[in-house]
């Protein structure tokens, strides 16, 4: 394939992957309030456009326009940056998920991933853990206590659930023989990982619930006893990026979950994008239905399940991994 050609398809890849992102984010708002809506017999946002449709954009208006409050002792760069640094992780792991096998146009096969790398997996999930920092940052440069502790909790929180995490996708490794997503995708093309980590599986899906700060784990913006946590001092614009982040990386990490354990874009009769997007959106839907579900687990009952139940599972479910491995 000439350069210019590869460069041309490289950029637009990374165009339409973000605006889709961008895309979604924006309106998993919306659909967070209509599921919760379902949830609770009532209707959610209806005012705007056609069920509510235009609401996410009317909300995006409303914050733009709000007032910019920077409090007068925070540090200020580092105040600005905060936010910034919270959403920006989300949207570049990204770069490795494969949403699809490949197509052909132009004459040319364009693999339906932005890039291909044999440390897929450990690119995700080391660009993933930078994301607290955003959390961190903007709670202790808020000067204020209540932003400080929120942005601790979410310290100990996020590093805690990160260990698990990690430990809960060793099984696919072994599997798979690969640290490439393009390649675990490939190692299901029989037989889906779920099948096989069924263990894994759950002990990942509830590490992401914790990592993205989601209910019931949603500890470090405990409004009932910290005014909203590690954002309280945040207006306008700067507090939509947060919310952002959240989304974005409830997308990440459902994809994520889709790619390891799920088959990825495998699945009969349906184009692959198609079947990624199901099972995706399945996930997320997941994520919505524990908010409005499941009460706020309390802080010690939060690190007592991560490093006394969690951990040794994950490593016991590793062990057992290896003996089967070893065995077929």
């Amino acid at each position: 394939m000439p350069d210019g050609a590869f460069f041309v398809i490289m950029v637009t890849k990374i165009v339409v992957v973000f605006g889709l992102m961008l895309l979604s984010v924006t309106y998993l708002t919306w659909l967070e309030r209509k599921v919760i809506g379902d949830i609770q017999v009532r209707l959610g946002p209806m005012r705007v456009g056609p069920h509510g449709l235009l609401q996410p954009i009317a909300d995006g208006i409303k914050l733009l326009f709000k007032e910019d409050i920077v409090p007068q002792a925070a540090d200020r760069v580092l105040y600005l940056l905060a936010p910034v640094v919270a959403l920006i992780p989300a949207f570049i792991s990204f770069a490795v998920i494969p949403f699809g096998d490949h197509i052909r146009l132009f004459g040319q096969t364009i693999d339906l991933v932005i890039t291909d790398v044999n440390i897929g997996l450990l690119y995700v999930f080391g660009v993933a853990s930078l994301g607290v920092y955003g959390i961190v940052l903007g709670g202790w440069a808020s000067n204020n206590k209540y932003a400080l502790l929120g942005g601790l909790r979410a310290s100990a929180q996020m590093i805690s659930y990160e260990l698990s995490l990690g430990l809960s996708v060793i099984g696919v490794v072994m599997l798979s023989q690969s640290l490439s997503l393009v390649e675990i995708v490939g190692a299901q093309a029989r037989t889906w990982f779920i099948l096989l980590q069924p263990v894994g599986f759950l002990i990942f899906l509830i590490c992401a619930v914790a990592e993205t700060n989601r209910a019931p784990f949603d500890l470090p913006e405990a409004e009932t006893e910290l005014v909203a946590g590690f954002h309280v001092e945040y207006s306008s614009m700067k507090f939509a990026m947060y919310f952002m982040a959240e989304y974005a990386n409830m997308i990440t990490v459902s994809a994520m979950a889709t790619t390891l354990f799920l088959g990825g874009w495998r699945g009969p009769w349906l184009p692959p994008v198609v079947w990624f997007l199901v099972k995706l959106y399945l996930l997320i839907f997941l994520f919505i239905w524990l908010r409005g579900t499941l009460p706020r687990f309390r802080y010690d009952q939060l690190m007592r399940f991560g490093w006394k139940v969690l951990l040794p599972v994950a490593l016991v479910n590793i062990m057992i991994t290896a003996v089967f491995v070893a065995l077929r």
